[in-house]
């Protein structure tokens, strides 16, 4: 009850408000699926006000939910969003701070007409942001709306309609937890030790609950277990990969089964060993594929443009169809949803289904994986090894450059005899080896990953590409 008085007396204060005074508007914190900035020289309240009448205007909403991941400005955006929202007539439903994927439940599970996370998802500590997404947890991203809002706004500063709205509160939490385990035959689950690496995020809580309501199956080893939107000890996202060894040395000493960890919002999951291996998402990605393809025989799976060689090896060797598509999760959502396929792994974390309304999430891989090592005496180690042992991967390199066209005509020069494929940055393929290079959607900088037949050719051909990235 004091978090609804206090959730709501946040809203009347804005209401009170004077009107917001609008900064200078920079277009570039409209990125390809989502507003990002930081804060609050780059992206403020008044900015995700303007942000929120501009969608009300555009898709003119009935009724949108409202969450906000742990950072300290989120809780000054929701706000900001809120008052945007109701101003234009919406009912709003503020669901807390939670993960990003319990927002993409709830629009879909209750049937909302849209919804906005206060999120700047794995940025570090001073960003901020928001994600938005239509009926059905459809995102908005570029191409299907986000940069008219933006456009809008950048005409000029929208007056508030004067409308009113309303404002309640939900825990959706229980739902949600019955939901995500839908996704697995619960009696199968085996008392297991982990470690959770929650990133400072909100899904610590969230596991703690689970493991309540399914009797404390999990002995937990808590790793920045609980919600600090500082993040202490620096930008929440297991890629980097500094940021791994916590988990996967208290994993090793601590005798677990297995170390999971989620980013900053919780909607990516990452996996390491019980001898402290840490795994690139292709190889769980595979193992996934292998088993839905169990019970969805000959069903569609797609794999983003950075690794594919164990993906398509999983999807084809168990009768399904694989499909490449490009990185971002709302490029990923939307080719989902035309192709009509079952499931997608991306090699940044991200794991999409269909039953979840084409949403990535970040709960269901980690009791997808427990399912699958509760009908097994293998460890985690010997269930990938059908992949591990046959697919070598570098692991992402990330490299600032001044002429990102340069780099990919280098590339396109240099191995002119390979196959080569433009739908997401450049993709150089020969038999024994293969890589993509392109520019993030998020950053300044051009991303990396080569992927061989052996751990000698990934090292070599690493070396090589690195190089043609730098113009040595």
């Amino acid at each position: 009850m004091n978090n609804i008085r206090r959730a709501i007396m946040k809203y009347l204060d804005y209401k009170k408000n004077k009107p917001f005074r609008q900064r200078m508007f920079d277009p570039a914190i409209f990125r390809g699926y989502d507003v990002r900035g930081r804060y609050p020289e780059q992206f403020d309240a008044a900015t995700a006000y303007q942000v929120a009448l501009a969608y009300a205007a555009k898709f003119q909403p009935q009724k949108v939910a409202v969450a906000q991941d742990v950072r300290p400005a989120s809780a000054e955006v929701k706000a900001a969003i809120i008052r945007g929202l109701t101003e234009s007539g919406v009912a709003v439903t503020d669901i807390g701070t939670t993960p990003t994927d319990v927002l993409y439940f709830t629009v879909g599970h209750y049937g909302f007409d849209g919804g906005m996370i206060a999120s700047a998802s794995h940025n570090p500590p001073g960003y901020a942001g928001i994600k938005l997404t239509l009926a059905n947890a459809e995102p908005l991203f570029a191409d299907n709306g986000l940069l008219d809002i933006r456009d809008t706004i950048a005409a000029g500063p929208l007056a508030s309609p004067g409308q009113q709205g309303s404002i309640t509160v939900q825990d959706v939490t229980a739902d949600y937890l019955d939901f995500i385990l839908s996704f697995v035959d619960v009696a199968k689950l085996k008392p297991t030790k982990i470690v959770a690496n929650a990133n400072f995020g909100a899904n610590g809580g969230l596991l703690s609950k689970l493991n309540e309501k399914l009797g404390g199956l999990l002995t937990i080893v808590p790793l920045n277990y609980d919600p600090d939107g500082t993040f202490p000890k620096g930008r929440p996202d297991p890629m980097i990969i500094a940021n791994r060894q916590e988990l996967v040395t208290l994993t090793k000493s601590e005798q677990a089964d297995f170390g999971v960890a989620w980013d900053g919002d919780g909607d990516r999951c990452f996996f390491c060993d019980n001898q402290g291996v840490f795994y690139e998402p292709c190889y769980p990605t595979a193992l996934f594929a292998e088993r839905l393809l169990a019970t969805h025989p000959g069903a569609t799976i797609i794999y983003d443009v950075r690794y594919a060689r164990a993906i398509t090896a999983a999807v084809t060797e168990h009768g399904g169809t694989a499909m490449m598509g490009r990185v971002g999760h709302s490029y990923i959502k939307d080719q989902m949803r035309r192709q009509r396929a079952l499931f997608c792994g991306e090699s940044s974390g991200h794991y999409y289904f269909a039953d979840n309304w084409y949403a990535d999430n970040g709960m269901i891989p980690f009791l997808l994986m427990w399912e699958a090592l509760s009908e097994t005496a293998q460890s985690l180690s010997e269930i990938l090894a059908p992949y591990t042992g046959r697919f070598f991967v570098s692991g992402e390199q990330n490299v600032t450059v001044a002429d990102t066209p340069a780099v990919f005509g280098r590339l396109k020069v240099k191995y002119a005899d390979a196959q080569i494929n433009e739908l997401d940055g450049v993709t150089i393929e020969y038999p024994d080896w293969r890589v993509n290079v392109r520019t993030s959607n998020t950053e300044p900088l051009v991303r990396c990953n080569v992927e061989g037949t052996s751990a000698v050719i990934v090292a070599e051909k690493k070396a090589e590409v690195m190089k043609l990235v730098v113009g040595e």
